[in-house]
């Protein structure tokens, strides 16, 4: 027995940044399976993700909202959940089985936040991990791989002593069935045998990699450790970090590392792109063999990117194009073949999208749009003028405006300033903020900005004019 109503696929990975597809030109990286994908459907060429570190993003991703709709403005572990209307959870009201298997890091840590159920692997976080409690509590990748043949009855993901953050890169120490990206495609499938095949399914298939350790299979670390090397792009304004500089860390978010420090780091990066673009050919190519691909919609995005050295920035949390610019591809019954889209699109457009795609009506409340017309090749219309992002770092809040042309950012810190041609410098390699050509653009900016800050409660507007030094927040208060 089967259903008409389409099933959906949320693909999210961890940490992958928005150029590194090799159907968007990365120099060195090869992605053929979701360049496959790409083909099938549409890519979001200027996909952003507005809050750009793990737990502010999911939380857009799975409620719809802005940062100031579910107020996370920076990463704090251990807030709960307070959202009540979620994608899985109107999904689920609306008839749809609904099943996550990866990566959740929502609080507390079994939170179902809607889903039927959810087979659990948030990866290594320090917030959950305690000695004093079972790893079952938190985790269902660990116990299986304790019950593989060969593995001892305390193996675990982090025996080769790689910390979750650390630009230490080796090949992973265990057979590659073993490692967590095979084990979520294996799970997957799995799961596509107990569906119930009655009504329609919402499948979240969430990847802890690219984020580090940076650990793939050998095959695949090795064939970009002799990938050609390149330098990374480094702005003429990069010293305005330079006071946290730390380059003997192994997890710094400021560093100058040595060419073979950096490119053992990309080929570990690189090597996770490879085994998850393998993984999801394998779920893909099960989902065909199940007769379901022609009813399924598959959206591919990443919570947020990496700086991988990109201006000697590292990490998460940046306003720039490394950091906050992601992917998002989306394929299915009523998209277009091929499509590229330049519209500046984010993570809380993703749940208006699934919903219109399944043709639940989207909840009052939801701040997103669907791109689903988008994806069809319509024309955009009203679409929104640009992006607000923002992210407390760096003990300060890092604010930022795009419309996928230029970029405006500003440093509550300092209260410095800086704008970007990203037409003419994709890689913001050159700071406008002086340039009397721009003047006018730089004032448009600022008002906008001040026009998104003027009643926040940290302090950052008075008398119309933004205000340095003020303390961030990484949670608004109701």
């Amino acid at each position: 027995m089967t259903t008409d109503r389409p099933n959906l696929v949320l693909i999210c990975v961890d940490q992958w940044r928005g150029d590194c597809l090799s159907i968007e030109g990365h120099p060195v990286l090869h992605t053929p399976h979701l360049d496959q994908l790409a083909l099938r459907g549409a890519r979001f060429s200027r996909a952003y993700s507005a809050t750009p570190t793990c737990v502010p993003a999911r939380m857009a991703l799975m409620t719809g909202l802005s940062q100031t709709g579910h107020r996370r403005v920076g990463y704090q572990d251990g807030v709960p959940f307070d959202v009540e209307t979620t994608l899985p959870g109107v999904l689920r009201a609306n008839g749809y089985q609904t099943q996550a298997i990866g990566k959740m890091h929502y609080s507390p840590v079994r939170g179902r936040i809607g889903f039927d159920d959810v087979l659990l692997h948030d990866g290594y976080l320090h917030h959950n991990r305690r000695r004093s409690q079972a790893v079952e509590s938190y985790d269902d990748y660990i116990p299986w791989l304790r019950a593989q043949a060969g593995q001892s009855a305390v193996a675990d993901y982090v025996d080769n002593g790689v910390n979750c953050n650390s630009y230490v890169a080796r090949p992973w120490d265990k057979d590659e069935a073993l490692h967590p990206t095979s084990w979520l495609g294996t799970q997957a499938i799995s799961w596509l045998y107990r569906r119930d095949p009655t009504v329609p399914f919402f499948l979240y298939l969430s990847f802890h990699r690219p984020h580090p350790p940076f650990d793939p299979p050998a095959w695949a670390f090795e064939q970009y450790l002799d990938a050609p090397q390149y330098d990374p792009p480094v702005g003429d304004w990069w010293e305005q970090y330079a006071e946290h500089r730390q380059d003997h860390r192994h997890d710094p978010f400021v560093a100058q590392f040595p060419p073979r420090i950096l490119q053992r780091a990309r080929a570990g990066y690189y090597g996770h792109m490879a085994h998850i673009d393998l993984q999801i050919n394998r779920f893909l190519e099960a989902l065909s063999e199940f007769e379901l691909a022609d009813n399924t919609y598959v959206c591919f995005v990443s919570d947020h990117g990496e700086m991988l050295g990109d201006h000697h920035l590292f990490r998460k949390g940046f306003p720039y194009e490394g950091s906050a610019r992601i992917p998002f591809l989306l394929a299915g019954p009523r998209t277009g073949e091929n499509v590229r889209r330049d519209e500046v699109v984010e993570l809380r457009d993703v749940m208006p999208t699934l919903l219109d795609c399944a043709g639940v009506a989207i909840p009052p409340g939801v701040e997103g749009r669907s791109v689903l017309s988008l994806a069809a090749g319509e024309p955009a219309g009203d679409w929104r003028p640009y992006l607000h992002g923002e992210h407390a770092l760096l003990g300060q809040s890092l604010q930022w405006l795009t419309d996928g042309r230029q970029k405006y950012v500003w440093q509550s810190g300092p209260g410095r300033e800086q704008l970007f041609d990203l037409v003419a410098d994709p890689h913001e390699l050159r700071d406008l903020v002086d340039n009397p050509s721009y003047s006018d653009d730089l004032a448009r900016w600022r008002q906008a900005l001040v026009d998104e800050l003027r009643d926040r409660p940290e302090g950052y507007v008075k008398d119309g004019l933004l205000v340095p030094g003020r303390p961030p927040l990484t949670l608004l208060p109701r």
